[in-house]
């Protein structure tokens, strides 16, 4: 039996750094802002209807979608960020499905599933287990405009759009911090692993 290790948190709470330890133990991730990037290229379903609705001035020169633009319009518009979802989301979660199938089959032991909006998607229901990577609301804000290199209005603004973290963490199965260095959160992942007996 495969095991479905939902894996989420807040933006800039250390999602990628967990995925580059699973990554290193051998374990397969099916990340669902790489599967949102590639039904946003040119000639994918969801550039069109993307196209379609938020109209040519998103587009760079090579007619690519200009994701700093749309992310500037949808996240400081609830109405057009919810369209955008509803284009992205069935079509990202019919791809993450049909990979989960592509792992139950190969029969892998654990599998993690990285979805950033796994809670306000419903997506836990096809996950085994859930794990949020936990931050503290003033390091996340810190990160955040380190990393995006945003003002801290900006940055909360993005914080502001999501689930906030502490009903995450009521939700999830397990519950990990990310409030030290890289080896402190490998640390806390690797005695998850044997937890989960995986």
């Amino acid at each position: 039996m495969t095991y479905f290790l939902g894996l989420t948190g807040g933006i800039a709470s250390g999602k990628s750094t967990a995925d580059e330890f699973f990554e290193k133990q051998n374990i397969p991730i099916i990340d669902s802002d790489l599967i949102a990037h590639q039904i946003m290229e040119v000639g994918q379903k969801g550039y069109q209807a993307i196209v379609n609705y938020f109209g040519s001035n998103i587009l760079n020169d090579d007619q690519t979608i200009n994701r700093h633009k749309l992310g500037g319009i949808v996240f400081n518009d609830k109405t057009k960020l919810k369209k955008l979802n509803e284009i992205t989301h069935p079509l990202v979660h019919q791809k993450i499905k049909q990979q989960m199938e592509r792992y139950r089959l190969n029969q892998e032991k654990l599998v993690v599933v990285d979805v950033p909006l796994l809670f306000e998607s419903g997506f836990e229901s096809l996950c085994d287990g859930v794990l949020v990577i936990s931050i503290s609301p003033k390091l996340q804000v810190k990160r955040l405009m380190k990393r995006n290199n945003f003002t801290k209005e900006e940055a909360l603004v993005r914080i502001n759009n999501q689930m906030p973290l502490s009903e995450k963490e009521k939700r999830a199965t397990y519950v990990v911090a990310n409030t030290g260095t890289i080896d402190d959160l490998e640390k806390r992942l690797s005695d998850l692993l044997q937890k989960i007996g995986r």
